[in-house]
């Protein structure tokens, strides 16, 4: 095997796995799709290892080529953690920092915060992954986090932001034209809002509300988002943040003495990167956009 395989290759490769064919890959990385090619040939020479077959439907991975993605990956982000860094050396705050967090967060509280934090410090550039998959700060997948649970790997710090409460909330619309609910029981008698697959986050609320069953759902969703905007189009009745429910004067918090749930916040960043001074104000800014917000 050689030991000396160039980034370049990996990177043809993880483009590959992503796009499934060498003429996406090359599409994605801005090159021809023969260089591309000679890339995963040359990165399959060097392992001595077949990584992709070829069938109607364009390239498929190997077992092999399944099995080094995880490796790939992390080459991935510290590479562009590297970059990141590089970016950042000079006077002032500059560079760029990459930022995790769930899809409402990111829509719905982020953007103003960042906002205001861009107008104090133009050189500064912000990547936002709004995901409810959970990055990894110890690969460098990301450089700050916002998670709805207390990170528990060491080497990171981590700061408590507060408690984002939900509740049941629908349009005033949707209650002039169906009724408002007086109890839990008369749920059963309107258009739910709710999930399409189960997560731990589910099963957690279906202890407090036993009868959030997915055969109970008009609209069944896994992003946050579209739930949040099928509440706000008058679809039916939903599980959203308190807080920017109030936000809209057309959105009436239901029920909330039978159903409350509150989601514990924290803000998390790799202890390496304390003193960088691009993620110290980007740190200081969301710990105190996010308080506020949690505040409402």
């Amino acid at each position: 095997m050689d030991n000396n395989i160039g980034w370049e290759l990996y990177r043809s490769y993880l483009s590959v796995l992503h796009e499934g064919s060498l003429s996406g890959a090359a599409r994605a990385m801005g090159m021809t799709q023969p260089t591309v090619g000679r890339h995963i040939a040359a990165l399959e020479k060097a392992l001595g290892l077949t990584l992709f077959t070829r069938s109607q439907h364009g390239l498929l991975p190997t077992e092999a080529a399944l099995g080094l993605q995880g490796f790939a990956q992390t080459m991935s982000s510290s590479a562009a953690a590297l970059k990141r860094a590089a970016e950042s050396q000079g006077p002032g705050i500059q560079g760029t920092v990459r930022i995790t967090a769930s899809e409402v967060i990111g829509m719905e509280v982020l953007p103003p915060i960042l906002a205001k934090l861009q107008s104090e410090h133009p050189g500064l550039k912000l990547e936002l992954v709004l995901t409810n998959r959970v990055q990894d700060l110890l690969k460098r997948e990301a450089d700050i986090a916002i998670r709805m649970t207390q990170p528990q790997q060491e080497l990171l710090i981590a700061r408590r932001v507060g408690t984002v409460q939900l509740g049941l909330c629908a349009h005033q619309g949707y209650l002039l034209r169906r009724g408002t609910p007086m109890s839990l029981a008369d749920l059963a008698q309107h258009a739910l809002i709710g999930f399409d697959e189960e997560t731990p986050f589910v099963r957690t609320a279906r202890k407090a509300f036993p009868s959030w069953q997915r055969e109970a759902f008009s609209v069944r969703t896994d992003s946050d988002m579209a739930q949040l905007a099928m509440i706000r189009a008058g679809g039916g009745i939903g599980v959203c943040q308190v807080a920017i429910a109030a936000r809209d004067p057309q959105l009436v918090h239901l029920l909330p003495t039978d159903f409350a749930m509150g989601l514990e916040t924290w803000l998390t960043m790799h202890e390496d990167l304390r003193n960088t001074p691009r993620c110290k104000v980007t740190f200081a800014a969301l710990l105190q956009g996010l308080q506020s917000h949690v505040a409402n």
